[in-house]
């Protein structure tokens, strides 16, 4: 019996427990609440105007009538919450008075159509029988996402109808009772089943709605680092940026220095751990003002709002670059990098998002130029530098580059023997249009818009050119630039326009940046051994400001380090400096290179490297770049000029 009890309670209880169902039964059910109510009160009235000339007036008008009351203001609840989306305790507490209102508004019903049944003929208590019997059942029908609600009324009804149509004692009703009853358990049935597969339906919805939920999060999170992704970055800026107000906002991107050489000696393994260290000291910085994101490879971003004044927002940047060169301590190895970040901030100098972000991309690769490790604020000077490249672009993208460039040259002495022993090519363009422009200006331009090929070959001819009517001893020196190494074809270019010249290979030293060097390392080596095959020196260019390693730098057929003049400026008063050039010279020793000492312009500069054992200098002590007319005054036999400038 116990069992049978609370199983009869479970059917006719709200299931609790599943958040969701309850949700979707409140959702259904409200719009089942008048097409319910509709089918009682019809069927009622219907009733009660049969009765109203047998019945008296209380039974057959003022009883429906107080009903009719008390269904209306349900209906009115129901149509109030139709578009409310409850919470699950608020939609149980809901359907569970649903339940409760279901046996009082039956049973009343029930009772007050039995107590018609002495007041008419048989015709009239015909009705009902059937206003009990399709009021039930329509009632019933409307309550299958409720079956709690469903299992109520039938009951009441049948052992209402069964009950009292038993004790008549006529036949018909006795049959039309049995059959409501067996119609009713049918109908139940398919309540349960259908109840069964709406809660399967509502199961599957949020499952899928779980998933998807899931699948967005995921979209916009960087599965290394756990942060937001891209996609979330420029998300977040376009609802941050869309919001009422004036307030400054700014976009900081930071780029790490240093990591490809850590994922090149150590493995992807450690640069991921590396970046996962990143991610998290950068979180750490911050407050609720700053959102963080990782945009890919080594490149983080983040968006101020509320953004402080220009000074403040700069020593932010600077916390962030001084975090970052603190080693990094994983479990593999302690490693250290630093960071370069670059910030825009909007109303200032940024109309809109794209701008903002472009702005603040331009400030990151300038400081990365001019400043690496800090931070750079995107200026109006900025905006008048990008005005310029624009220029530069377009003239550069249509100037005859074989009429319009040139090459200088400054010559690289050796300061035991006071005498020139080779000479650097450095380029040199005279646009009609722009008059001289820097090789610092034109030169990034020409590399960005994949002109640089052309640019070196151009210039590499006539280097070739000039250096024919050298005497065979003096060497000359040529720049490369990532690109140039970055490809097979490019390299047999270059090789092609050697061989033609009619130069030996061996009095040709081709310079790289560590930074080309780094940019594919794998593709650097192999390009270096076909020119070291060919004959050619290779030396590697501004050593000490980029980030190789010595392992790598042992695996490169190098033949020539070029000290950075950074490092040779003031360098009788630096004793940092002077210990640098003295250990880069001892290097330089012990691998069996040569070594070219830049930047030199002073004597008291020159003679702190001769000092030093230096060999080879070249710097504006001895001359600027000059022309290829100018050239034959340093060569062997004339007197080497030791004027600055």
């Amino acid at each position: 019996m116990k069992t049978v009890f609370l199983r009869l309670k479970s059917l006719i209880s709200v299931p609790t427990g599943n958040a969701e169902l309850l949700k979707a039964q409140f959702e259904v059910f409200s719009n089942q609440v008048p097409l319910m109510y509709s089918i009682v009160l019809v069927n009622a009235w219907a009733l009660s105007f049969i009765f109203m000339s047998e019945a008296p007036a209380w039974l057959s008008v003022w009883i429906p009538g107080g009903l009719s009351l008390i269904c209306f203001a349900r209906l009115a609840g129901w149509l109030r919450s139709r578009h409310i989306v409850p919470s699950p305790e608020a939609a149980r507490k809901a359907l569970t008075r649903t339940n409760q209102f279901s046996f009082v508004l039956t049973v009343a019903l029930s009772a007050w159509a039995l107590a018609l049944f002495p007041y008419g003929d048989q015709y009239a208590r015909g009705n009902i029988a059937f206003f009990i019997a399709i009021t039930g059942l329509g009632v019933i029908i409307c309550l299958q996402q409720l079956p709690s609600a469903a299992f109520i009324v039938a009951i009441v009804i049948n052992a209402a109808f069964v009950t009292y149509f038993s004790f008549v004692g006529i036949t018909s009703f006795v049959v039309m009772a049995v059959n409501l009853a067996l119609v009713s358990v049918v109908l139940l049935l398919v309540v349960t089943v259908q109840f069964r597969h709406f809660s399967g339906a509502v199961s599957a919805r949020a499952k899928l709605e779980t998933a998807n939920r899931e699948n967005a999060r995921l979209a916009n999170l960087d599965s290394l680092t756990g942060l937001p992704n891209r996609r979330q970055f420029f998300a977040h800026l376009n609802s941050t940026f869309s919001l009422p107000g004036d307030k400054r906002l700014a976009v900081g991107i930071i780029d790490l220095d240093g990591f490809k050489p850590v994922n090149d000696l150590y493995g992807h393994t450690v640069g991921d751990c590396l970046l996962i260290e990143v991610g998290r000291r950068l979180s750490e910085l911050v407050d609720g003002t700053t959102h963080i994101s990782r945009l890919g490879g080594d490149e983080f971003a983040l968006t101020v709002t509320d953004c402080p004044e220009d000074a403040a927002l700069l020593l932010l940047g600077e916390k962030i670059c001084a975090a970052l060169r603190t080693p990094f301590v994983l479990s593999e190895a302690t490693v250290q990098v630093s960071g370069s970040i670059g910030f825009s901030v909007y109303p200032q100098l940024a109309g809109d998002v794209h701008q903002l972000y472009e702005r603040a991309d331009y400030a990151l690769y300038q400081g990365k130029r001019t400043n690496r490790g800090h931070a750079m604020l995107f200026s109006s000077e900025h905006v008048i530098a990008i005005e310029q490249n624009h220029r530069l672009e377009q003239v550069l993208s249509r100037a005859d580059l074989d009429t319009e460039l040139t090459v200088y040259f400054q010559p690289i002495v050796d300061i035991q023997r006071e005498e020139t022993v080779a000479f650097e090519a450095l380029a040199r363009w005279n646009s009609p249009e722009l008059g001289k422009v820097s090789p610092a200006d034109f030169i990034p331009v020409a590399e960005r818009i994949g002109l640089i090929s052309v640019l070196t070959c151009s210039l590499l001819k006539k280097a070739l050119a000039a250096a024919c009517s050298w005497p065979d001893d003096i060497g000359l020196s040529f720049n490369l630039s990532t690109h140039d190494i970055s490809s097979s074809d490019g390299v047999a270019t270059i090789v092609g326009i050697i061989l033609s010249s009619g130069i030996d290979p061996r009095r040709l030293d081709l310079e790289i940046t560590e930074t080309a060097m780094m940019y594919d390392f794998c593709q650097a080596k192999s390009s270096i051994e076909i020119f070291k095959v060919l004959g050619c020196g290779i030396a590697l260019d501004d050593f000490g400001t980029g980030y190789s390693s010595l392992s790598q730098l042992h695996a490169l057929p190098l033949t020539k380090l070029k000290i950075d003049r950074s490092f040779v400026s003031e360098l009788h008063k630096n004793p940092a400096s002077y210990k640098i050039v003295k250990s880069l010279l001892a290097l330089s020793h012990d691998m069996g290179l040569g070594c070219v000492i830049e930047g030199v312009e002073t004597l008291e500069e020159l003679d702190a490297l001769k000092k030093l054992g230096g060999g080879f200098v070249q710097g504006y002590f001895y001359s600027p770049p000059v022309s290829e007319a100018e050239v034959a005054r340093f060569l062997p036999g004339s007197e080497i000029s030791r004027k600055a400038g």
